[in-house]
C-alpha cells in the first residue's frame, strides 16, 4: 500500500507548478489564472503544496462535487503527516481531520447548535453586535482599517459569546490563528501555536465545568461529556476548530466582500437599495461564489485507485481540490468571472460538498446578510483611501482576502 509521505518531492524537484498559483494583480478577486488552464486540460494537473508535498489537483465543478462525495476519499489526519507532526502530545484529532463513523459522531454533538432555526434566533444579536461595530468605526473617523474595526471584531465576537470563551481574550486567539493560517509558518511556529490555544480551550472546558454558564462549551459538557460521549479534550479540540476557523473566514469574506463591491459600484446599488431579505441572501450567495477565499485547505487521500474525470488516481496519492476554481467553471456557471449579484448561485461549493461540508456555514450567511447591508447603507460614500494595487492581499495564508483595508467616507 502507497502512503502521503511517497509524495514529498517530484520527480526532479522543481519541475511542478506550485499551488494555488499566482494571482494576477490586475484581477485580485480571481483565482490564479492557471487554474483557468487546469479546467480547460484533459486530466488533472500534478501540483506541488505550499508544504512540500505533491498532489493532483482537481480544477472542474462537477469533479469536486463528485469526488467531495466519494467515501474513497479519506480527510483523515494520520494520512497527512505534516497535519500530526504540528500537534503537540494528547492533542486529539479535529473532527474535519476524520472519517466516518467517527467523524459524524463527533459532528453530531455539534450540528444542534448551528442548524438554520437556531442561527436565525441568533440574527438580531448579531444584528446588534453589527450596529455596535459600525458606530465604533464611525467614530474612530476616516481613514480607518476595515479589517481591524469592522470586519475581524463582528465574527470573532460572535463565535466568542457562542462558545463561551472571553472575547477579552481575542487577541491571544486571533494570532495563534493566524499563525496557523499563514503559509510560511515553521513546522515549530505551528505546533506551538496549536499548543497553546489548545491548552487555553482545555483550560476553559474545566473552568466551564466548574461555573457553567449559558455558552456551547457548558452545554457540551452538561450533555456529552457527563453522558460519557466527549472527553474534555474532546470538547477543547472541537472548540478550538470552531473558533479558529469561525472567525478567519467570515472576516476575510466581510473585508474582502466589501472591496469587490466597492470596485463593482453597480452591484453595490444592488445591495444598498433593496430591503428585500431574500435579494440579500441572494447577493451573498455570490459573493461567495465569486470570491472563494478558501485557496488550498480541501485536501485529500485516495483510499484505493480511482478515476477522477478520466483521470487515474493511484491509492494513496494526496488530492487538492480547487474551490475557486470549481465556482469559477463556465459550465456551471455563465460568465462565472463576472460578479452578478442577480445571479442564482447556490450551488456553489464556496462552503465545500459532502460530508464535511462547512458546518457553520449558516452561521456566516447571517453575519454576511447583516455586515454587508449596514456598511453600505450607513456610510453611502464609503471609499478606498488607497490605491487598489497598495493593497496587502492574503496570498500568504490559506485563507484569501485583504491583511488590511483602509477606507474612508
Amino acid at each position: 500500500m502507497s502512503t502521503a509521505t511517497d509524495q514529498t518531492q517530484p520527480n526532479d524537484g522543481t519541475s511542478l507548478p506550485d499551488y494555488p498559483g499566482t494571482r494576477s494583480p490586475r484581477c485580485p478577486f480571481d483565482p490564479p489564472p492557471v487554474q483557468a488552464g487546469w479546467r480547460r486540460a484533459d486530466g488533472l494537473p500534478r501540483v506541488r503544496l505550499s508544504n512540500g508535498r505533491i498532489a493532483w489537483a482537481v480544477p472542474r465543478y462537477d469533479d469536486v462535487k463528485q469526488v467531495l462525495g466519494d467515501p474513497r476519499l479519506s480527510a483523515d489526519g494520520h494520512r497527512f503527516p505534516q497535519l500530526m507532526e504540528t500537534q503537540q502530545h494528547g492533542q486529539p484529532q479535529a473532527f474535519p481531520r476524520m472519517d466516518d463513523p467517527e467523524h459524524s459522531r463527533i459532528r453530531r454533538t455539534l450540528t444542534g447548535e448551528f442548524t438554520v432555526k437556531r442561527v436565525e434566533a441568533m440574527r438580531p444579536h448579531v444584528r446588534s453586535l453589527v450596529d455596535r461595530f459600525l458606530e465604533e468605526t464611525i467614530a474612530a473617523g476616516p481613514p480607518v482599517d476595515l479589517v481591524r474595526t469592522y470586519a475581524l471584531p463582528i465574527p470573532s465576537l460572535v463565535i466568542s459569546l457562542l462558545l463561551g470563551v472571553p472575547y477579552d481574550d481575542h487577541a491571544f486567539f486571533q494570532t495563534r490563528s493566524a499563525t496557523l493560517m499563514r503559509k510560511g509558518t515553521s513546522q515549530e511556529e505551528r505546533k506551538a501555536a496549536s499548543g497553546e490555544l489548545f491548552g487555553y480551550l482545555l483550560d476553559l472546558v474545566k473552568r466551564k465545568e466548574r461555573e457553567p454558564g449559558d455558552d456551547l462549551i457548558s452545554r457540551l459538557i452538561a450533555e456529552r461529556v457527563v453522558a460519557g460521549e466527549l472527553t474534555h479534550r474532546d470538547v477543547a479540540m472541537s472548540s478550538m476548530v470552531i473558533l479558529h476557523a469561525g472567525h478567519e473566514t467570515t472576516a476575510n469574506m466581510i473585508a474582502l466582500g466589501t472591496l469587490a463591491l466597492l470596485e463593482n459600484p453597480r452591484q453595490a446599488d444592488r445591495i444598498r437599495d433593496t430591503d428585500d431579505p431574500k435579494v440579500v441572501a441572494a447577493a451573498v450567495e455570490e459573493l461567495l461564489r465569486y470570491l472563494s477565499i478558501a485557496q488550498d485547505m480541501l485536501v485529500r487521500v485516495a483510499t484505493e485507485d480511482i478515476v477522477i474525470g478520466g483521470h487515474p488516481v493511484r491509492e494513496g496519492e494526496m488530492l487538492v481540490f480547487g474551490v475557486p476554481s470549481a465556482n469559477r467553471d463556465n459550465s456551471v456557471f455563465d460568465m462565472a468571472d463576472v460578479l452578478d449579484l442577480d445571479r442564482d448561485a447556490r450551488g456553489h461549493v464556496a462552503f465545500g460538498y459532502g460530508v464535511h461540508q462547512c458546518l457553520g456555514q449558516s452561521l456566516a450567511r447571517v453575519e454576511l446578510q447583516e455586515a454587508l447591508p449596514a456598511l453600505l447603507r450607513r456610510l453611502p460614500d464609503l471609499r478606498l483611501a488607497v490605491p487598489l494595487e497598495e493593497l496587502s492581499f492574503r496570498h500568504d495564508m490559506v485563507v484569501y482576502g485583504v491583511h488590511e483595508l483602509p477606507v474612508a467616507w
